[in-house]
């Protein structure tokens, strides 16, 4: 390997680290200035990772925040901070929970009719930030809060009893849907079932990769969270690109409520899971925007939600388990830290590198000269 692509892979792989070690650190400060043990919480954590059971919590959960943050990071890619996406999904799932409650086809059919309710609402509910930043100059930030609120409002209209709700025990439902859109899982025996919309996850992670890097359309929507400027100088629409990337973004993150809502639920009330979206802002930052990287960060987080539970129980001291919690905040604070102090030590390398050769080319020159004086 090139010593510059050694440099490159350092430089991607400092940030996560030194994010994380920064997080357990502080962490550990937490926990002794509470009088407890530094080390025992996670400890427990690692042997609860040893559970069959809570291994498939772990990838269920994993699946569903890999969605999340994918959606966050093809805003990012562009230069978009997509802070909607915990609206769109919901919003989403309840309109999808809403059809697949009312209309039943072959399952061959159900399935993705329902995949493409639950893109179509996810891209039409970005795609208002994404007209009012391109064609008002509005803030997809701002937009996208106020969309939040926006789409929690009218899910509790839609989900009245005379709207679309249904009215289970204490709960508001949207009613169960038809057994021909519920997507099959894997069944793990005793440790439960992996949702199989943990596939499509990993799929969307490939299309994700392959767009971005292998395609025009990629470079196109790089470029232009790169520079706008420069972007329009070599032909591109920067506003068409904008209004693209948010659709997209709302598109994806409308399936980030679908593994639950297909695998699990099979309808949409008042308990259904939310916050992923803001979730998905902490793993896209800490996967750096890389499908791969992602990933990781979504298993990470994923094992801090679902192993942390353990921590009420432990004995002779029992652990909030809000420790996982304060964990993740730290690494999004960590992560922003840590990412600008390696931009700037990449910088600055990158700086002695080219002062290096310079030196270097101008030793040779010289040397040159003195060759031809010579003569």
């Amino acid at each position: 390997m090139k010593k510059f692509d050694k440099e490159r892979v350092l430089l991607a792989v400092a940030g996560p680290v030194i994010a994380l070690v920064a997080a357990v650190v502080l962490t550990s400060f937490v926990l002794l200035a509470s009088g407890k043990s530094p080390i025992e919480p996670y400890t427990l954590m690692f042997e609860q990772a040893g559970f069959a059971d809570v291994q498939v919590l772990i990838i269920n959960q994993a699946g569903v925040y890999y969605l999340a943050a994918l959606a966050v990071a093809v805003g990012f890619r562009m230069n978009l901070f997509n802070i909607g996406v915990d609206g769109q999904y919901r919003l989403a799932a309840m309109m999808t929970a809403v059809v697949g409650a009312h209309v039943s086809l072959p399952a061959a059919l159900q399935i993705p009719f329902l995949m493409l309710i639950a893109v179509l609402t996810g891209a039409f509910w970005a795609g208002i930030a994404g007209v009012l930043k391109v064609t008002r100059g509005v803030s997809e930030v701002v937009a996208t809060i106020m969309l939040n609120a926006i789409a929690t409002s009218l899910i509790g209209y839609l989900t009245l009893t005379e709207v679309w709700g249904q009215p289970l025990g204490n709960n508001q439902t949207t009613g169960v849907m038809k057994e021909s859109g519920w997507f099959p899982g894997f069944d793990m025996g005793d440790a439960g079932e992996i949702y199989g919309f943990t596939l499509i996850a990993v799929l969307a992670g490939v299309l994700y990769w392959l767009v971005l890097n292998r395609t025009r359309f990629g470079f196109d929507l790089r470029a232009t969270g790169a520079s706008e400027t420069a972007a329009a100088a070599s032909g591109v629409d920067a506003k068409r690109m904008v209004l693209t990337a948010m659709l997209i973004s709302g598109g994806v993150a409308g399936l980030a409520g679908l593994p639950i809502l297909l695998g699990d639920a099979h309808t949409y009330s008042l308990s259904f899971p939310t916050g992923l979206g803001f979730t998905g802002i902490t793993i896209a930052l800490l996967g750096r925007n890389n499908p791969v990287g992602i990933a990781f960060a979504a298993l990470l987080v994923a094992f801090l939600d679902k192993a942390s539970p353990a921590l009420d129980y432990a004995t002779p001291v029992a652990y909030d388990k809000e420790i996982a919690v304060i964990m993740q905040g730290l690494i999004v604070i960590a992560v922003v830290v840590s990412y600008e102090a390696v931009r700037v030590w990449g910088l600055r390398r990158q700086q002695r590198r080219v002062g290096a050769e310079l030196a270097a080319a101008a030793a040779a020159n010289d040397n040159s000269k003195k060759e031809v004086a010579a003569r």
